[in-house]
């Protein structure tokens, strides 16, 4: 199976080919067929490659395929490659089985929709850019495919563009993951010039050769190799244009937020961990800026009132828990909660798209209420998604992804004290909000008359992803209770083991106050919003309490920082540098042709008599001169 590796990312490939070339053309059952069954067939090629992998792994690690040269230039030659080896196999499984979960599910959410064929396209366009991102077998090729992912961000969160805020929100999230994107190719320049090669293999085989650990080349290369994981994912300080992203459809918010764009972060810096390992400042830099994003997004999240916005910077703050884990070294933790998240949390998007669309496109969580009853499957699906979101313990995948992460927050060699505290102040925080949403959404007053009912097409996808969001945790218990740890087996012939520091206390101690945390949070958010609601009339009274919230439900005021910043200097600096002496000279190139043209205009004045003058008068140069 593993010469036909080619056909993952070729199949979505070719549906975008297909809708991009004839899509209004086509009745939309061949649109939907063209544009889901593409991802599906991904997703089963994917499925029996895993088992040929698990079965039968290849004696080098990894299954690899050369298609073509792309291109030489000098000592640089770049082909087209594909591997697949433990890491990348866990990555096209979430982004194929989940695209392929939402694909079908747009079926029926966009079926109304006029550019039925333009979405599927650029659908089919993103998920071939993640696999091409995450399958490369060099940082050139997976380049392409980490600026496809960006590409197809802004046409998708800008798909309806008659809105101008749609458009704004697309422009948004492409100047600012643009940031990070101009700090990656940098650090990619300066990985070639230190080890003459691009090819991944080859780098992570002679970084350590080349490099002492903490020398200044290497910090600087994975700083910059963060920079760009930091604007895909979202993390402080590029985390901005995230909530905003929520312009685009459901599907593409689920799309974006669980399988492809916001993870591609997270894969880089597993993929290049050696660079990173060697460097101890950038390994401590992923660990606080981790830390620190899932608590500020965490606590935007607990007053957000738009249900997309809530789980978008709950997105901002889980990515948060894997780059902390990333830090800390604990490479398996990090990739275990990717898993687990991608299923609950497209879940949790897609589930909101089918309130939305039931409620006549309401966002507004308090003019929502009273659903678990007339939208049965949605409720009981939503539950388990925002369960598995709490880290409800022992029933839910994000408990058992979430624990271990909270316990080497602590108990790494990278780990301390400021870490685990902040991871353990954000378990308390996503219990209360998701506990929130829950109680708001279908607890309380109907509010908003329900409309037309889910279908079966959209509804069979949810029902998948609330089984995977209880069951996808049982692959990997915590080892005190039960020593079951199949995906770290699988991982650990990529990714190096987690060090632990020496004479710790009892990790059971750590997951005990884990729970606790997170039942405290869970009965917070009951008792404010559901057994005694007086407590939010007096904070509400509190201009103090108001101008908290004021403060958090606009992300903690950093697009007035940055427009402080930024953007009213660059302002102010082209109203300065309007008329200076270039815009002149250019005025002025300007002015005289339309005086030439003035001018010339004048002889097309419609007048046959000087029409005739004109020639005669022609005639009689021209006759001069051959005289003289």
């Amino acid at each position: 199976m593993h010469q036909y590796l080619y056909l993952i990312p070729a199949l979505p490939l070719l549906g975008f080919v297909v809708l991009s070339v004839a899509g209004r053309h086509l009745h939309k059952t061949v649109i939907a067929w063209t544009g889901a069954g593409t991802v599906c067939a991904s997703a089963l090629i994917t499925i029996v490659l895993g088992i040929e992998f698990f079965r039968n792994a290849p004696a080098s690690g990894a299954y690899t395929q050369v298609l073509w040269r792309w291109f030489s230039a000098g000592r640089l030659s770049v082909p087209v490659s594909l591997a697949v080896d433990a890491l990348t196999l866990v990555f096209i499984f979430v982004i194929t089985f989940i695209g392929a979960l939402i694909h079908i599910y747009s079926t029926a959410f966009m079926r109304k929709d006029r550019d039925y064929a333009r979405f599927f396209a650029s659908m089919n366009l993103f998920v071939c850019s993640m696999l091409l991102l995450v399958m490369a077998d060099n940082l050139v090729l997976l380049y392409l495919g980490w600026e496809g992912v960006g590409l197809c961000s802004y046409l998708l969160i800008g798909f309806w563009y008659e809105t101008p805020a749609n458009c704004h929100a697309a422009n948004k999230a492409f100047y600012i993951t643009r940031i990070g994107d101009t700090a990656m190719i940098i650090g990619l320049f300066l990985l070639f010039r230190e080890l003459g090669t691009l090819h991944i293999p080859s780098i992570l085989e002679q970084a350590p050769k080349h490099f002492e650990t903490g020398d200044t080349t290497i910090t600087l290369i994975a700083l910059l190799l963060l920079a760009g994981g930091m604007g895909k994912s979202a993390q402080l300080p590029l985390q901005t244009w995230l909530p905003d992203a929520m312009a685009g459809p459901s599907p593409v918010s689920a799309l974006i937020h669980a399988a492809t764009m916001v993870t591609a972060g997270v894969y880089l810096i597993a993929r290049m961990h050696t660079l990173f390992t060697l460097s101890p400042v950038s390994m401590s830099t992923v660990a606080v800026i981790g830390a620190i994003t899932l608590f500020v997004a965490g606590c935007s999240a607990m007053v957000q009132t738009d249900i997309k916005r809530i789980l978008a910077y709950s997105t901002i703050s889980q990515i948060g828990y894997m780059f902390l884990a990333l830090g800390v070294g604990a490479w398996g933790a990090a990739i275990f909660h990717f898993f687990t998240h991608a299923f609950f949390k497209a879940l949790l998007f897609l589930a909101a798209g089918a309130v939305i669309e039931a409620l006549h496109h309401e966002h507004n969580i308090f003019k929502m209420g009273g659903l678990k009853n007339s939208m049965r499957v949605v409720f009981l699906t939503f539950l388990a998604g925002a369960a598995s979101l709490a880290a409800l313990p022992l029933v839910t995948a994000g408990f058992f992804s979430k624990d271990p992460i909270l316990w080497y927050a602590w108990s790494a060699e990278n780990g301390n004290t400021f870490l685990w505290i902040l991871a353990i102040a954000g378990a308390f925080i996503t219990a209360f909000y998701s506990t929130r949403l829950m109680l708001v959404v279908f607890w309380g007053e109907r509010k908003t008359p329900v409309g037309e009912r889910t279908g079966k097409w959209m509804t069979a996808p949810l029902i998948i992803l609330a089984i995977a969001s209880v069951a996808a945790g049982w692959i990997e218990w915590p080892h005190n209770l039960i020593h079951f740890t199949l995906l770290s087996d699988h991982l650990q012939q990529v990714l190096p083991a987690v060090v632990l520091k020496q004479d710790l206390p009892s990790e059971f101690i750590f997951q005990g106050i884990a729970v606790l945390v997170t039942f405290a949070g869970l009965y917070t958010g009951y008792v404010l919003y559901y057994s005694n609601k007086t407590i939010l009339e007096g904070w509400r009274r509190s201009a103090a309490m108001q101008a908290v919230r004021s403060f958090l439900l606009k992300g903690w005021e950093f697009d007035a920082l940055y427009n402080t910043l930024f953007v009213q200097p660059f302002l102010f600096v082209t109203r300065i540098n309007k008329k200076d002496v270039f815009d002149r000279l250019y005025t002025g190139i300007a002015q005289a042709n339309i005086n030439i043209n003035r001018l010339l205009s004048l002889t097309q004045n419609g007048s046959l008599r000087w029409y005739i003058a004109g020639v005669l008068l022609g005639i009689l140069f021209i006759i001069t001169m051959q005289l003289l």
